[in-house]
Order: structure tokens, then C-alpha cells, then sequence
């Protein structure tokens, strides 16, 4: 058997509208410590996104898809948090926020892959 480690992750929801409530899941954040491993991958059902607001802002939610998948890179692109390690960043990505994306809770798992891992846990939650 191989080694598996735990690792942690959150759905990321678009919630249009939010004094109805409704969301449905865009995207997955997962981190791995012990491979200082963050990452997110997303994937905008723009239908559904115009079924809950048809006057919904589909670039703005894209953006806003795209900058948390900036800030798990590092970098440049992960603005102040550049300068901080995987768990910081996954940290601050799970705080709540009142944004039309938004995390859901955290849960845990065991892998030997986390960067497959991901890919498992957006289509299985997500696609």
C-alpha cells in the first residue's frame, strides 16, 4: 500500500443571489500538508449561473474563479499572499466571505496523489 496523507478541502459555491440563498458548486480547494500542497480547480456551469439570475455577471464570477486559482499558485499572482505558504493560503481562501463565491465547509481525506485528488473531487462534486 502506498502512503497516503490527509488532506483537506472545500467546495467553492456561487451563490447569485444572496438573499435567495440558492448556490451551486464551481469549483474545489484542496490542501495537502505534508506535500505543501494547495490548489483549485473550477469549472462555471454558466446555465445553471443564468438559471439562479439571469442578469448575473458571468465574467465577474469567472474572475472571481480564477483569482483563487492565482492565489493557490503563489507567486505573483497570488497578490499579498504571495509570500505565504500553502496553508496560509488555503486558510485565508475558506474564511467566509459575503461574495457571490464563496467556500463551503472544510472536510478531510486520505491520498497518495493530491494533485489527482483534486481532479477526482471536481468531477465527482463539481462537473
Amino acid at each position: 500500500m502506498s502512503k497516503r496523507d490527509v488532506y483537506e478541502y472545500a467546495l467553492l459555491r456561487v451563490v447569485p443571489r444572496m438573499e435567495r440563498g440558492e448556490c451551486f458548486n464551481a469549483g474545489v480547494l484542496v490542501y495537502c500538508r505534508a506535500a505543501s500542497y494547495v490548489a483549485a480547480r473550477t469549472h462555471l456551469d454558466e446555465a445553471k449561473l443564468k438559471a439562479l439570475d439571469p442578469g448575473a455577471d458571468v465574467v465577474g464570477v469567472r474572475a472571481a474563479l480564477r483569482a483563487v486559482e492565482s492565489v493557490c499558485g503563489g507567486g505573483t499572482g497570488a497578490g499579498q499572499a504571495a509570500g505565504d505558504d500553502a496553508g496560509r493560503r488555503f486558510r485565508w481562501l475558506i474564511a467566509p466571505r459575503s461574495t457571490v463565491v464563496q467556500p463551503g465547509p472544510v472536510h478531510t481525506g486520505l491520498t497518495a496523489d493530491p494533485e489527482a485528488e483534486t481532479e477526482r473531487l471536481l468531477d465527482l462534486l463539481v462537473r
